[in-house]
Order: structure tokens, then sequence, then C-alpha cells
């Protein structure tokens, strides 16, 4: 393999009934950075059905190029099919990277182009930068050994890197007015062989509650809430402040909450402007999902906590006692706001 051949950074876009995926516009901004360095352009890969619609979104959000396969079996997305026309791309185009979303479909597609192409995938990646020896290696970063140690690792002898990342880890750019890039559309049949599964009928199911990666302000509970029918403590103080509850990874193998608000390494990933930590002690695999939030308040009557050298503010007390005084002051001043 003569690794020289393979340039540029490419994206692959998940689009859901013609909706982008969050995690894709945050890759395409860390592939414009990751692009200066390399000296290279970023090519987001478009796979869909009647999606050229999405073309000027994805050039708003850093695309410099963008490859479309627009076809009725790619309608849904089914494994076979959309890994096949990745390959079919992949070859055609000799990229030097490739980055998917850390999400069911990426979890689902990455490893199979991987081995298809044969080369290598680093999973669930936390941070991407890029070698300064001169290689221009990409250097991908994930937490090991059950997120006690952060591992970087090359691929410097296959083409083209490739990993996913988490949504929420890396930050969205501010779309670029009036932005446009060039497609090039391929016209690509997909074998009956890649064909051997038959969808039947696509059942949502309508949630109510918003995604915790969506949230502005999280109110998380943790193993010092004491029971689940304590969470009706966090429910109250988010409904004063406008938040989301989340959790801590502690309270979901316990059956309190559901799977889907935990945050952390084995979680979901988040960002948001306020993050409340309510009797978390801040295990690093908490950490790791909500480090970045842009100011964390931590409730914890351990004064010696880790989540206490992360918050930016901190009360050292039972946060059973400490909630509902909390949550009475915020419903003075939103009272006294109105």
């Amino acid at each position: 393999m003569d690794i020289q051949e393979y340039k540029g950074i490419y994206v692959f876009i998940q689009q859901v009934d013609g909706q982008v995926a969050g995690v894709s516009h945050e890759l395409l901004g860390k592939a414009k950075e990751l692009a200066k360095d390399m000296e290279t352009e970023v090519t987001a890969v478009l796979l869909g059905y009647h999606v050229s619609g999405l073309c000027k979104d994805l050039a708003s959000y850093g695309a410099d190029k963008i490859i479309m396969v627009d076809n009725k079996d790619l309608e849904l997305y089914s494994t076979k099919p959309y890994a096949y026309c990745m390959c079919h791309i992949i070859e055609k185009y000799k990229p030097a990277v490739v980055l998917y979303g850390a999400t069911a479909i990426g979890r689902d597609l990455a490893p199979r182009v991987a081995a298809r192409v044969r080369t290598g995938l680093t999973a669930d990646c936390t941070k991407l930068d890029v070698a300064d020896d001169g290689t221009k290696n990409l250097r991908m970063t994930r937490p090991a050994f059950g997120g006690n140690i952060m591992a970087t690792i090359i691929c410097p002898d296959y083409r083209p890197q490739m990993a996913t990342v988490r949504p929420g880890v890396m930050q969205k750019i501010k779309p670029i007015d009036g932005a446009s890039a060039p497609t090039d559309s391929i016209d690509m049949e997909i074998p009956a062989s890649e064909k051997d599964v038959q969808i039947l009928e696509v059942i949502k199911k309508e949630s109510q509650k918003m995604d915790i990666q969506d949230a502005k302000i999280l109110v998380s509970g943790g193993r010092g809430m004491g029971c689940p029918e304590n969470f009706k403590l966090l429910e109250n103080l988010a409904d004063a402040i406008g938040g989301t509850v989340s959790s801590s990874r502690a309270c979901v193998d316990a059956g309190w909450v559901e799977k889907d608000i935990q945050v952390g390494q084995t979680g979901k990933t988040v960002r948001p402007n306020l993050y409340l930590a309510c009797g978390i002690s801040g295990a690093i695999q908490h950490l790791a999902g909500m480090e970045e939030s842009d100011v964390i308040v931590a409730i914890n009557k351990d004064e010696g906590a880790p989540m206490f050298e992360v918050a930016d503010f901190g009360v050292v007390g039972d946060a059973l006692k400490v909630l509902p005084l909390l949550t009475e002051e915020v419903k003075k001043a939103m009272a006294a706001r109105k």
C-alpha cells in the first residue's frame, strides 16, 4: 500500500428522514480543524435517497466537497448496502482519513467498512489531532482499561485512518452563511448480494423527553440520591430551572433510571451550559462524559469527592437536603424575574 496516494479527510454523514445527525455537524467542524494541519480538504460523504437538499447545510458546517450517492436502496439504513457504498467510495477516491459518529449506525457501519478495506479502526474517540513529527498521521485518543488511562493510537502503515467519535465531544462550528461546495453525485448500482435484508416496517417510538445531549441545563443524580424515589427532587429542580434530568452509571446499574439518560464513558457525552451534579462522586468514567460543560455545580456531602476538582461551584452537604432548598430559591428567583 502506497499511503502517499491517500489524501483528504472524509466524514460519513449520518442522516435519518432527511435530518443530519448533530454528530456529523460536529465531525465536519473537527475535520476542518484537522485539515488545516494536514494541508488538505474536507469531504462529506452523503448516502440516502432524495438527499440533495442537504448539501448546502453540509457546506455551511465545513464541507469543502460532497460525494453523494442518491439511491432508493439507501432510503433506510441497512448495513450491507451502506458498507458497499462506503467501500466503493474509499477504493475510488482514496481518502487518508474517514470519520464516523459513534452512534448505533456509525458503530455498526465503521467496523464492517474497516474489515472490507483492510485497515484499522479506533472506536469511541474523545480527541483527534495531527502528529507533529512530519508524518501528519492522525492521533486518535480514547479511554482504555475502563477509563483509567487515555490511549493515543496511530495507524501509520494502512489507509484510510478510521475513527468513530462520540456525539457531544467535538464542537460544531458556527454555520458559514452562503457557503457552497461542489458535489460529485455517483450513480451506483448496489448488487443483489448486498441487499439480503428486507425492511418490512419501521415503527418509531415517540418520546416526550428531551435527549440529554441536546439539553442546555442538566440536573444529574448519582448514588448519593439514595433511591429511585428521590429522583423526584431532581425532577422538581429541573422543572423549576428549565432543565432535564440525567444520571450516573450507578443509578442505571441499580435499575433506578433508564440508560438513555446516563452520562459518562459508557453512556452519553454532554456539553450543557449548566451541569448540576447531585450526589455524584466524580469517577473518571463519569467525568469523561461531562467535564466540558460550561458551568459545573457539585453537591456532595463528601468534601473530598473528585467532582469538586472539576466543579466551578461546590456545595458540601446532603443533596437530599440541599435540593429542596435550592428548588425553592430557584422558584422565587424565576417568579421575581417574571
